[in-house]
């Protein structure tokens, strides 16, 4: 699974360099961010969590992704150490999920979910990019779909993992721990991984360098990214199963929304490459908001499924557009310049399954909370186009 060279030192192949990135990130992003999603119905059906305690669960993972991206942007050792640190969090963390410890202490775990999967999006996107800056653009533009690729194929895992255990007794402790299982094995397989022989290489708060000018006014489109898909990549599930009525063919939506994912972002760059980060992100943008407002406007099944590969087509396109972005304007103070987006993005995200909780509390569905995003996703979208 991990491409090592005999001593364990991160390979010289741009293209295994590019692969060990991916099985990085389908680890952290595919399982100790998104794996909660197609769980959360086993869990309500389950008795043991409803929808306004999925939302605070779902925060609370998004919380520790915030903590995570502002703990990176001081981060004082080797981006080596958070990886693995990272990479060995998500997978206690997963399995502790499994445990009957009640919602207090679940909020806690997923928490710390959220803090790890920062560290190894933040420092694997900062080494790997690092490395493939030496390539020409074509390759270096192929290299970095195959890198965000992961999270679509973590993703996929994660979905084909909990419709594997779907029939089991206990469903959603299963699937925690078939989840979790499959992370340590690759907390261990990728454990000297990332080791070049340089471990300080890249730090986020190394230096003095300066954020660009328009740090700011990227942050907050980035948070408004984060705001505009979370609802539907944190429900999906959730709401294809109310669609079905609890029939079982729900638990395909969610590896189709990472099989768009995964192939997006090698699509894009492929066919892409000679436009500008920013003119992808918002077009990424305005498309995904078209995905997250079809549910709104039109019940059923078949909404479900075409808001999932809509915004699973370009939330990772999105994401890479903008760490691109953000790298190319950031220069020497790279590393520094994603934990702040990183941080503005987890802000958007808490913002999100809050909303959906707060709505339902009162009585509301998804539809309003669909509706806001939307107009999020398109207002951000405009913002970037016109930027200078």
């Amino acid at each position: 699974m991990t491409p090592c060279g005999e001593n364990g030192a991160m390979p010289s192949s741009p293209r295994a360099v590019a692969l060990a990135g991916l099985a990085a990130l389908a680890v952290a992003m595919g399982i100790g961010r998104f794996a909660f999603t197609p769980i959360l119905p086993l869990m309500q059906a389950a008795g043991t969590l409803d929808l306004v305690r999925g939302g605070w669960l779902a925060s609370a993972n998004y919380a520790g992704y915030l903590a995570g991206g502002l703990s990176a942007i001081a981060w004082r050792w080797s981006a080596v150490s958070a990886i693995r640190l990272g990479l060995a969090a998500v997978a206690v963390s997963t399995l502790g999920m499994a445990l009957p410890l009640g919602v207090t202490s679940w909020l806690v775990l997923r928490a710390v979910a959220g803090v790890a999967s920062a560290w190894v999006l933040v420092f694997t996107s900062a080494v790997v990019l690092g490395r493939l800056d030496r390539l020409p653009a074509p390759s270096r533009a192929t290299l970095a779909g195959v890198l965000f690729s992961g999270v679509g194929v973590g993703i996929v895992a994660a979905g084909l993992l909990t419709a594997c255990v779907l029939h089991a007794g206990d469903a959603a402790r299963a699937a925690w721990l078939a989840t979790g299982a499959v992370a340590a094995l690759a907390a261990v397989l990728l454990h000297r991984g990332f080791d070049d022989g340089q471990p300080r290489a890249t730090r986020a708060g190394a230096g003095a360098s300066r954020l660009p000018p328009q740090a700011l006014a990227l942050a907050a489109c980035y948070a408004a990214f984060g705001f505009g898909y979370i609802i539907p990549a944190t429900f999906l599930s959730a709401m294809a199963r109310e669609a079905t009525a609890g029939g079982a063919l729900y638990v395909l939506t969610w590896p189709l929304f990472g099989a768009a994912a995964a192939a997006s972002t090698w699509l894009v760059q492929r066919m892409g490459a000679a436009l500008a980060p920013r003119t992808v992100w918002a077009a990424g943008q305005a498309v995904m908001a078209l995905g997250v407002a079809i549910p709104a406007f039109s019940p059923g099944i078949a909404a479900v499924v075409a808001s999932g590969l809509l915004v699973g087509g370009t939330f990772m396109v999105v994401t890479m557009a903008g760490m691109q972005e953000a790298r190319r304007l950031a220069g020497a103070a790279a590393a520094r310049m994603l934990a702040v987006m990183t941080s503005s993005f987890a802000l958007g995200q808490i913002a999100g399954p809050l909303l959906v909780s707060g709505l339902a509390a009162h009585g509301v569905g998804y539809a309003t909370a669909l509706e806001m995003a939307a107009a999020a996703l398109v207002a951000s979208a405009a913002f970037l186009y016109f930027l200078p």
